[in-house]
């Protein structure tokens, strides 16, 4: 497996917009492409409280391009994305990262 480490800082006052874009929508669509979520935290003490983190489970980095260019695509999707950003963005940026289970994490 190969995990998509992926943090969304929002813009002040957006992280529950962001919140109720995942729960609403993306999360749905996702299910239609076979996106495979492995968690999602907000952020309780830290740099910011105005993050989003989670994780995906990819079979390979081929499985991720396939089916993340089907949801990035997806008509549902952005018309979604575009609604809950009517008054403004959401994010002021997105990071990720692609990270392999060592030998002996828990997680494999």
């Amino acid at each position: 497996m190969i995990y998509e480490l992926r943090i969304y800082r929002t813009l002040p006052g957006r992280l529950p917009n962001l919140l109720a874009r995942f729960n609403d929508h993306t999360l749905g669509i996702w299910a239609k492409y076979g996106i495979r979520q492995a968690g999602f935290w907000t952020t309780l003490v830290g740099e910011s409280a105005n993050d989003l983190t989670y994780l995906l489970a990819w079979e390979s980095m081929a499985e991720r391009e396939a089916k993340w260019t089907a949801f990035t695509t997806d008509p549902e999707w952005l018309a979604a994305r575009d609604a809950s950003e009517k008054d403004g963005p959401i994010n002021a940026n997105v990071s990720n990262q692609f990270l392999m289970p060592t030998a002996f994490s828990a997680v494999k």
